[in-house]
C-alpha cells in the first residue's frame, strides 16, 4: 500500500510503525475470510482490509477521528485472525491499537460512552473494585430489563452469580516446589481473574510445583495493561505495564527468574509486546527482558512434560482462545497437553473464529458478541462434549454464560490428571465440589475457606 506520510510526522514513532505497516498491506483481502466482523456484517469496513484503509486515511491526514472511522474501529474484536490468515505478515495488531490510541485522544465520545468506557478502566483492572462491582451485579440484575442501555444489561447478565472468595495463594509469597527443583518461576496473578475465578492460579501453582518449580507470586505486580490499552487510554495502560516491568525486573536481579508464567492468555499476548510497547523509552531494556521471559502456562508445560493419567475419560471440547492460537501463535500445546494425560480432544468447527468476548468487548458491543457467541456454543455443543476446556479467563465467562456444558481452564483438567483435586466447575466427584486446596501453610491462614492442605502432598 502506498502511503504519503510526511518527514515531519514520521518522526513520531507510532506514526513511523503505522506506516510500515500500511505499507506492507497489498490489498489482496485474504483477511476477510477469517473475520468474524466482516462475516457477521458484511461490510468492507468491518474488515481488516477496510479498517485499514480507514485508519491510513486518518493518520495520513493528521486530523482527528471522526464518528465513521470510530464506528468501525470499535467494532474490531482484536482477535488477531487476520495476522494469521495474512500472506504479507501485516502486523495489524500495532496499527489498530495505535488507532485507538489516536481516537482516544482525538474524538469526543457521547457522555454515555464516555462514561461506560471510564468505569470499565476504572474497575476492571482492579480485583478489589471488580469484586464490588460483581456483588453489585448480583443485587442489580433483576432490574436490568429496566435499563435503557444494552450495555448495561449485557454487564449484568455477564456477571457470575456466585463470587468466589479471595484466594490468600493470590497474595505476594514463593511456594516450593514440591518435586526435585527445576526452575524459578513468576506467576502472573491477574486482576479480573482474581475475582471471577481462583480455581485457576490455585491449580497453576499446585501443577507447577509438583513439577519441580519454585513459584513466586511478585510483590508489585498487576494487572498487566491490556484492558485499558485495548480502550486506548495508553498512558493507564503504560503504567500498569510499566509496574510489572519493575516488579518482574526486580525479582529476576534478585532471586532469579527462568519463565514469567501466564494462565490468562489475553495478558499473554500484551505482556509478550512489552518490548514494542516500551522501545523508545527508559524501560526498553527491562521490558524486553520481561517480553522474553513470559509464556504461557501451556508453553512451560509442554518443557516441563507432565505425565498423569486422567481420572475419568472425558471428551474435551477445546476452545483456542483468540490471543493465544493468534496472538501468541500457540496451537498445539494445550491440545497436545490434554491428550497425553488421556483425554479425548475434540475441536470445533471454525475453531479459528472468536467467540465476542474479547476483553470489554461483549460490554462494550453487547449484540455482535451475542452473535459471536451463539456460533461458538454451537459449534462447541456440536461435538457432544462432557466439558470445555479454554486458555483464558474472557473466553470461559463468555461460552459458559451461553451453554449448561461446564468450562474450565485447560491448567485445571491437566492439575487433576497429574494428581491435583477435581475441577470445581464439573460438579461432585469423588473428592466434592470446592475442594480446591489452600497451597500455603494452614497456620498463616486461619479460617480460610477452603479445605487446607499443601500441593502435592
Amino acid at each position: 500500500m502506498q502511503t504519503h506520510f510526511t518527514p515531519e510526522q514520521l518522526k513520531d514513532p507510532g506514526l513511523a510503525r503505522a506506516n510500515e505497516i500500511l505499507r506492507s498491506c497489498v490489498h489482496c483481502g485474504f483477511c476477510t475470510a477469517t473475520c468474524p466482523t466482516y462475516q457477521v456484517l458484511g461490510d468492507e469496513l468491518d474488515s481488516p482490509r477496510g479498517r485499514i484503509y480507514l485508519i491510513k486515511e486518518m493518520l495520513e491526514n493528521g486530523r482527528p477521528a471522526d464518528a465513521r472511522t470510530v464506528k468501525h474501529v470499535d467494532r474490531c474484536l482484536s482477535c488477531l485472525a487476520c495476522m494469521t490468515t495474512c500472506p504479507s505478515g501485516v502486523h495489524y495488531m500495532h496499527l489498530i491499537d495505535h488507532a485507538r490510541a489516536h481516537i482516544e485522544a482525538t474524538y469526543r465520545r457521547p457522555l454515555a460512552d464516555r462514561a461506560l468506557r471510564w468505569m470499565l478502566a476504572k474497575i476492571l483492572p482492579y480485583p478489589g473494585r471488580f469484586r464490588l462491582a460483581l456483588l453489585g451485579a448480583r443485587i442489580a440484575r433483576p432490574f436490568a430489563r429496566f435499563l435503557p442501555d444494552p450495555r448495561l444489561r449485557a454487564m449484568l447478565a455477564m456477571a457470575p452469580r456466585q463470587v468466589p472468595p479471595v484466594s490468600r495463594n493470590d497474595d505476594p509469597q514463593t511456594f516450593s516446589a514440591t518435586a526435585l527443583r527445576r526452575m524459578r518461576v513468576a506467576l502472573m496473578t491477574g486482576c479480573a481473574q482474581k475475582a471471577l475465578n481462583t480455581d485457576i492460579n490455585d491449580a497453576t501453582i499446585r501443577l507447577l510445583r509438583r513439577l519441580g518449580c519454585d513459584v513466586v507470586v511478585v510483590r508489585g505486580a498487576g494487572c498487566c495493561g491490556a484492558l485499558t490499552h485495548h480502550l486506548g487510554r495508553t498512558d493507564e495502560a503504560h503504567a500498569s505495564a510499566a509496574a510489572n516491568i519493575r516488579a518482574f525486573t526486580a525479582e529476576a536481579r534478585g532471586g532469579g527468574l527462568d519463565a514469567i508464567v501466564i494462565n490468562t492468555s489475553g495478558c499473554g499476548t500484551t505482556v509478550k509486546d512489552y518490548g514494542h510497547m516500551f522501545r523508545t523509552g527508559a524501560l526498553a531494556a527491562d521490558a524486553a527482558q520481561v517480553a522474553a521471559l513470559a509464556c504461557d502456562v501451556t508453553e512451560l508445560l509442554e518443557r516441563l512434560a507432565p505425565v498423569g493419567r486422567a481420572p475419568e475419560p472425558l471428551r474435551v471440547a477445546y476452545h483456542a482462545a483468540c490471543s493465544l492460537q493468534h496472538g501468541q501463535k500457540l496451537k498445539s500445546a494445550p491440545k497436545a497437553l490434554l491428550a497425553s494425560v488421556g483425554f479425548e480432544v475434540l475441536e470445533p468447527v471454525d475453531s479459528h473464529l472468536c467467540c465476542g468476548s474479547a476483553g470489554t468487548y461483549n460490554l462494550l458491543q453487547p449484540e455482535l458478541s451475542g452473535e459471536l457467541k451463539r456460533r461458538k456454543v454451537a459449534t462447541l455443543e456440536a461435538r457432544a462434549p462432557d466439558v470445555i476446556a479454554a486458555g483464558n479467563i474472557g473466553c470461559m465467562m463468555q461460552i459458559g454464560s451461553g451453554t449448561g456444558i461446564a468450562v474450565v481452564h485447560t491448567v485445571e483438567l491437566l492439575d487433576w490428571a497429574c494428581g491435583g483435586p477435581r475441577p470445581p466447575a464439573l460438579g461432585q466427584g469423588q473428592e466434592g465440589r470446592g475442594s480446591g486446596h489452600i497451597l500455603a501453610p494452614a497456620a498463616r491462614y486461619p479460617g480460610a475457606g477452603r479445605r487446607s492442605a499443601r500441593c502435592g502432598e
